[in-house]
């Protein structure tokens, strides 16, 4: 039996859940793989703290360099997450011909391509099933059962925290800061939510999408995001009367012939839609292929069971192929080479919540304006909800298809002919 030692950096949630699914399914791993896998070292910086787990401490060591050094190791597995000092340890990993594993989509939606190639210029494998989709395989998918399509859309519900909090708002009518606490409690939320709730590492894992899908680099930074901190009941109320729930998705779709969008938004997405009763802390990827249509992944985005089960299937086909010297990648999974132009956000239909001055005349200017931005609308409806009695009432549209740009024009020119005193949010309406 083959034996394949393994390094691991860190023993925070997913570390743990890595060491426990390998400890949990040990027999079975070698009885199908006839590979014996042995995490010998794990990089605690704090060893005296208690972790909540049963390691040998011997195991233990306080210098990455113990693990990086180390001849005998295979495998590094890099799970302290952050861009660096992450990046730098794995560079030096695959440097040393080292084969490394992670679940860190921020260090590889930054660095992927530079990892890529230190990984085939020493003849190792880079891995990161677990940075997309905790423990949803949508990569290997991708990257080997699916690889004879074309594909042209991704679409996602890639943040457990994110959709959690949705989810309670909608079904049971709290709100924003109420669910947020009630996330933080239960450890689906982070202390500081920022990323999560602000679309942060939906837009990491949408990069890394992309280039593995279309094969091409759109830094996180350039992908138009936003959170859900803006969603209030009214919006939620809204989205259910024209029969819609609201996600926070992540898109990306071929819009005409070379040329791609892309975003991170909240969307109405209608109730008949696949994606719209993924519910609490579960992910959803939906991909368009030109051979298989239509498919959908549903599993636990997030946890350290599910994203431990991804990072040791990737341990696990390392270990495989290493039996068969085809422990590298002559064609790396992430892609950069496509002849594609990146045009935004793309055209897409909105729905728009506004504040507007409530006199005779408005509601015709407001659709006049939209009309001189060719900015077409399907429905509105005026509510007068807490506005009875006073000067300013509520006005809702959904407009048709309209780049986000020439949008924002018109609502700009709006609030200054002073017919609208606040936009109070915008979300886009998938098809």
């Amino acid at each position: 039996m083959n034996k394949v030692k393994i390094g691991m950096l860190g023993i925070g949630n997913i570390a743990k859940g890595t060491y426990r699914t390998l400890e949990l399914s040990r027999k079975k791993i070698e009885d199908s793989t006839d590979v014996s896998f042995e995490i010998v070292k794990i990089l605690n910086r704090r060893p005296d703290v208690d972790r909540g787990i049963d390691i040998p401490k011997e195991k233990y060591v306080t210098d990455v360099n113990e693990i990086l050094d180390d001849p005998e190791i295979d495998i590094v597995v890099e799970l302290i997450g952050g861009i660096e000092p992450a990046t730098e340890y794995m560079a030096a990993a695959l440097s040393r011909g080292k084969h490394v594993v992670t679940a860190n989509k921020a260090a590889i939606a930054a660095n992927g391509e530079m990892l890529q190639r230190i990984a085939q210029e020493n003849h190792a494998k880079l891995r990161f099933e677990a940075s997309v989709g905790g423990g949803i395989p949508i990569i290997n998918a991708i990257t080997t059962a699916l690889l004879s399509n074309e594909f042209t859309e991704v679409l996602g519900i890639l943040n457990g925290t994110t959709n959690y909090i949705m989810t309670q708002m909608t079904e049971y009518g709290k709100d924003y800061a109420e669910v947020l606490k009630e996330a933080q409690e239960k450890g689906f939320a982070e202390a500081d939510p920022t990323a999560d709730v602000e679309g942060i590492d939906v837009a990491n894992k949408l990069s890394i999408l992309i280039s593995l899908i279309f094969g091409l680099y759109i830094a996180p930074d350039d992908i138009p995001t936003q959170g859900i901190t803006s969603i209030t009941t009214e919006d939620i109320v809204t989205a259910n009367d024209f029969g819609y729930k609201i996600k926070l998705l992540a898109s990306a779709k071929m819009v005409e012939e070379g040329k791609i969008s892309c975003n991170v938004l909240p969307c109405f997405v209608p109730a008949d839609h696949p994606l719209a009763v993924v519910n609490n802390e579960f992910n959803a990827i939906y991909v368009t292929g030109n051979a298989v249509d239509n498919l959908m992944f549903y599993g636990k985005g997030a946890g350290p069971l599910p994203t431990g089960s991804a990072v040791m299937g990737d341990i696990i086909g390392i270990g495989k192929s290493m039996g068969k010297d085809a422990a590298y990648d002559k064609n790396p999974l992430l892609r950069y080479d496509a002849d594609l132009d990146f045009v935004g956000e793309g055209e897409n239909q909105y729905y728009i919540r506004v504040t507007a001055i409530d006199k005779p005349g408005v509601l015709g200017a407001v659709a006049s304006t939209f009309g001189k931005y060719h900015v077409g609308i399907e429905s509105m409806v005026q509510r007068a909800g807490q506005n009875a009695g006073k000067d300013s009432v509520p006005l809702i549209f959904i407009v048709y298809k309209t780049d986000r740009k020439v949008l924002d024009q018109a609502l700009n020119e709006l609030i200054e002919n002073n017919y609208v005193e606040s936009v109070d949010n915008v979300l886009r309406v998938q098809e």
